[in-house]
């Protein structure tokens, strides 16, 4: 056994790390150039602004116990990866870093309003009618 790790082990931990890390770097050129397309750039930066808006709504779904208990649980994962200081994209690369929240954040809204309704979204937003507009297009309500 340790004649192979001495031969191979260690050539298979590198090929494994080497394609995560080319993984990773497709995600970060696929989130860069996503953010970059979007007919919307001030989305972006208006979705930003309204973080802690955003994170008081997160917070109030994952609280709300008419919600369904998987809806619950995805809000939960999702406050816990914004409040990780590691992120799957640092935020320091710009575009890219805060459009992986970004869209994380989106992805979750939207299944809350698939599941529970977009009622759900404005019965718990805190900010203002703007802000709850731009959020309902994150979220994929029309």
């Amino acid at each position: 056994m340790s004649d192979w790790w001495a031969s191979e082990g260690w050539t298979t931990v590198l090929a494994v790390l080497a394609g995560l890390l080319l993984v990773w770097l497709v995600l970060v050129v696929a989130l860069y150039v996503a953010a970059r397309r979007t007919g919307e750039p001030t989305t972006l930066r208006a979705a930003l602004r309204l973080l802690p808006d955003v994170l008081v709504l997160v917070r109030r779904l994952a609280g709300d116990r008419t919600l369904p208990r998987g809806v619950r649980w995805r809000l939960g994962l999702l406050l816990g990866y914004l409040a990780l200081p590691l992120d799957l994209v640092p935020d320091f690369i710009p575009v890219a870093g805060y459009a992986d929240d970004v869209l994380l954040v989106a992805w979750v809204l939207r299944s809350v309003v698939r599941t529970a309704g977009p009622e759900a979204i404005e019965r718990h937003w805190p900010g203002t009618p703007e802000g709850l507009a731009t959020v309902r297009r994150l979220a994929g309500v029309r």
